[in-house]
C-alpha cells in the first residue's frame, strides 16, 4: 500500500541537542571519565557499548541513582523546532517516524515519554538497556554484523532502515534521513534520488560526506543542511507538493 513519507531519525545531536551518553558522564565523581582512564581503552577496542557498559557501572559504584538519571535524560532540550517537526509531520504529511540510534532504549523510552511525543514514533532500534534490581543500568549491543565496513558491529544503520522498510508492507512517498554523525552515512548512502539526508551543520557527518565522495561513495538523495528543524519541515513540504 502507498502511503506517506518515512522520517528517520538518529537521537542525539539530533533529536536532542546534547549527546545522552555524553551527559550522562557528568554524573560521574569529577564531572567526567579522566581521558586517562582505562575505561577510555575499552572504547577503542571492543566499542561504543561495552564502554558505556562500564560507565554505567562506575556510576552505579559511586551511589548515582536510577532517578539521578532519568531526572538527567528529562532534562535534556531538543534541537531548535524538533517538536513541531515530529508533530506536524505526523499530523499534517502522514509520516511514519522511526528512530535508529548507537544510545540505548532507557534513554530515549524515557526522553520521548517525559516529552509527550512517543505516540508518535512507530519503532526506536537503539542497544537495549535495562535496569538491575539494585538500580544499576545495562547495556547490550543491538545486533553483531560483520558485513557492513562503514558501521560499527553493534548498530549498522543502513541494514536496520532496509529491513525496516522491506518489512512495513508500506510504499513511502519518500525517505528523509536525518543524522549528525559519521554512523548515519551508511544509511544516507543507500537512499534514492527522490529521498532527502537532513545533515546538522557543524558536526562530523558534513565534514564527512566530502571525504567519502573522494572514495567513490556518492549520496544519490537531495542532501539538506539544518541547523533548525523547521528547514526539514519546509524541505519536506515542498518535496511532497
Amino acid at each position: 500500500m502507498s502511503s506517506g513519507p518515512l522520517l528517520v531519525f538518529d537521537f542525539d545531536h539530533t533529536v536532542t541537542d546534547l549527546n545522552t551518553d555524553v551527559e550522562v558522564q557528568k554524573l560521574a565523581p569529577g564531572g567526567e571519565i579522566p581521558a586517562s582512564s582505562e575505561m577510555r581503552g575499552l572504547y577503542s577496542d571492543k566499542g561504543w557499548t561495552e564502554f558505556m557498559g562500564a560507565v554505567f557501572t562506575l556510576l552505579h559504584e559511586n551511589n548515582v541513582t536510577q532517578a539521578e538519571i532519568l531526572s538527567l535524560m528529562s532534562g535534556l532540550q531538543f534541537t531548535p523546532n524538533m517538536r513541531d517537526l515530529l508533530e506536524v509531520s505526523v499530523k499534517d504529511l502522514g509520516a511514519t517516524i522511526i528512530i535508529i540510534s548507537d544510545s540505548n532504549s532507557v534513554f530515549i523510552d524515557h526522553i520521548l515519554k517525559v516529552n509527550k511525543l512517543d505516540h508518535l514514533v512507530d519503532k526506536v532500534f537503539t542497544n537495549p538497556a535495562s535496569w538491575t534490581e539494585d538500580g544499576k543500568l545495562v547495556i547490550q549491543p543491538y545486533h553483531h554484523q560483520e558485513t557492513c565496513t562503514l558501521s560499527t558491529k553493534n548498530l549498522c544503520k543502513g541494514l536496520i532502515l532496509e529491513d525496516y522498510i522491506s518489512s512495513s508492507g508500506k510504499s513511502f512517498s519518500l525517505v528523509c534521513y536525518v543524522g549528525d554523525g559519521k554512523n548515519d552515512f551508511c544509511p544516507s548512502l543507500r537512499l534514492s534520488d527522490k529521498d532527502l539526508v537532513c545533515v546538522r551543520e557543524g558536526f562530523s557527518l558534513e565534514k564527512y560526506i566530502p571525504q567519502m565522495k573522494e572514495k567513490g561513495h556518492i549520496i544519490k538523495a537531495e542532501v539538506l543542511g539544518w541547523k533548525s528543524a523547521d528547514q526539514i519541515l519546509g524541505k519536506l513540504k515542498e518535496k511532497l507538493t
